[in-house]
């Protein structure tokens, strides 16, 4: 077998411990000398590591290491492990972009902070894969070829892909806070278009001191006015 158990020193210091096989059969399932095997037989290796059981890990059977000790040409197989890990991915390194378009990287970086000024230095640095010392100067227009940069766009110079774009665009739209829009005149609450009648209060509460008799016979003048009018 190529392939050798997990912690084969541990798994060996318990195959010796707990089972009748022989050095050569451990030695060769965990991928270690003979040698090294009797001496952790003997006590003068490995004292200080812990044996590890492979059944209880899933690399080995009891029926496995049964067939073994009753055939010393045996050699034990390593069970194929039933859990299946997902392949590490890899991490993204900085854009690789070929020598014949890197002086074109400035004109990419002008294009992108003219029609996008909202693109972070980030952004732009995984869009065209510049630092951002450059994209500073190009910025400040301070780069030593300012005067004849002239923008294009990345998509077209081949340093991005439109996919690329767009997801950056979009993303940093999605960072950046709305502004609020005018939405018209609106009109005031009622408490500062009503206005406030301060008479009215002491009217009111001079109402108990009014004349009775002077308002009934006003009453009557009126009444009699009607009167003479219709006659």
């Amino acid at each position: 077998m190529s392939n050798a158990p997990l912690m084969p020193k541990a798994t060996a210091v318990w195959l010796v411990d707990n089972t009748a096989l022989s050095f050569d059969q451990v030695a060769d399932f965990c991928k270690m000398h003979p040698l090294e095997v009797r001496a952790i037989a003997d006590g003068d290796a490995a004292q200080g590591i812990k044996g590890m059981d492979p059944i209880s890990t899933g690399q080995l059977t009891r029926e496995e290491i049964e067939r073994g000790e009753k055939d010393p040409d045996y050699r034990l197989k390593l069970s194929e492990t039933k859990v299946r890990l997902p392949e590490a991915k890899k991490k993204r390194g900085p854009r690789y972009t070929p020598v014949s378009r890197r002086h074109e990287r400035p004109s990419a970086i002008l294009w992108l902070v003219r029609n996008h000024p909202e693109l972070k230095d980030a952004q732009i640095m995984r869009l065209v894969g510049t630092t951002k010392t450059t994209i500073a100067s190009v910025r400040d227009r301070t780069h030593w070829n300012a005067s004849a940069l002239t923008p294009m766009d990345p998509v077209t110079l081949g340093l991005c892909s439109q996919i690329e774009l767009d997801f950056e665009v979009q993303r940093a739209a999605k960072e950046k806070p709305t502004a609020q829009q005018y939405g018209g005149a609106t009109l005031l609450p009622a408490s500062e278009t009503t206005r406030k009648d301060e008479d009215a209060a002491p009217a009111a509460a001079g109402g108990d001191d009014l004349n009775v008799d002077a308002v009934f016979a006003k009453l009557k003048t009126i009444g009699g006015k009607k009167a003479d009018d219709e006659e």
